[in-house]
């Protein structure tokens, strides 16, 4: 069972659509390992999207993952990267297709309601930074 980290965002979390977006994986077939609801601070999100530094929006991306709790999950399932991330659908919402959880809950390509990660790579690096191994029930 491949394993990735999904990320429930500020936007969605105050939209009240926590217990939409986890059902929707749950009826997909995915297993959650893992859940915590927190608070991502500077450092966290410097870590997170580390690639992202130096780029025109990295600011405008951490003061919107640092506005609000979130809910960081390990999923895990046949292909969960890839189903994980065809579930999301695109990040620009209009864009996404019908039932996706970017398509029901994004406001925008900014506020675009869940994070996934989008190798086995990053997936691993990804997890490490929200739970240790004993946080981690498979």
């Amino acid at each position: 069972m491949e394993k990735t980290l999904v990320l429930i965002k500020p936007d969605a979390m105050k939209a009240h659509h926590i217990g939409d977006i986890i059902k929707i994986y749950e009826e997909k077939g995915l297993e959650i390992l893992a859940a915590k609801m927190l608070k991502m601070d500077d450092k966290l999100a410097s870590q997170h999207y580390y690639e992202h530094i130096g780029r025109p929006y990295y600011g405008e991306l951490v003061d919107f993952m640092t506005s609000g709790p979130i809910i960081a999950m390990v999923l895990a399932g046949e292909d969960a990267i890839a189903n994980v991330r065809k579930i999301n659908g695109k990040t620009n919402p209009a864009e996404a297709e019908e039932g996706t959880i970017r398509k029901l809950y994004a406001a925008s390509s900014g506020e675009n309601a869940v994070h996934a990660s989008d190798s086995p790579e990053s997936a691993a690096r990804e997890i490490s930074l929200y739970f240790s191994a004993t946080e981690i029930f498979d």
